[in-house]
């Protein structure tokens, strides 16, 4: 997996990610949506990082249909697409899915090299947490 970043979309595995949502239908981007955030929810002690990437640009994506939310994506990180009007609680299980990576059983967490990366990771990873709101925050 390359790695040029500490942003949601900085990375190899992100662009699979986004570009595997290009031409679904909008029930299934839903539905990969949910499963990135369940995959490290339901992970247990360890979170995988491969999983853990997915569902950070998961997260990035859901906050960025959030009017409003001042989280802009990149055209080019993006989907080509415009997203589907997403459910409300895709956000709750977004925030679930990120407070699982900020604990110390993250690959995601652990697995940076500079501490000054890993900073600015865990800042970024914070601030689409408070963009998609607390836990059962319906706006």
């Amino acid at each position: 997996m390359g790695t040029w970043g500490t942003g949601p979309f900085d990375s190899d595995l992100a662009a699979d990610f986004v570009n595997d949502l290009e031409g679904l239908t909008s029930q299934k981007v839903i539905e990969v949506l949910e499963r990135a955030f369940r995959r490290v929810t339901d992970s247990g002690a360890r979170v995988d990082g491969g999983d853990g990437a997915e569902a950070v640009v998961a997260a990035a994506l859901v906050a960025s249909t959030i009017p409003g939310s001042g989280m802009v994506i990149d055209p080019d990180d993006g989907p080509r697409e415009p997203l589907p009007q997403l459910p409300l609680a895709l956000r709750s299980s977004a925030v679930l899915a990120l407070q699982c990576l900020l604990h110390d059983g993250s690959e995601l967490l652990t697995g940076w090299v500079d501490s000054a990366d890993a900073a600015l990771w865990r800042h970024e990873v914070h601030r689409i947490a408070e963009t998609l709101g607390p836990i059962g925050h319906e706006q």
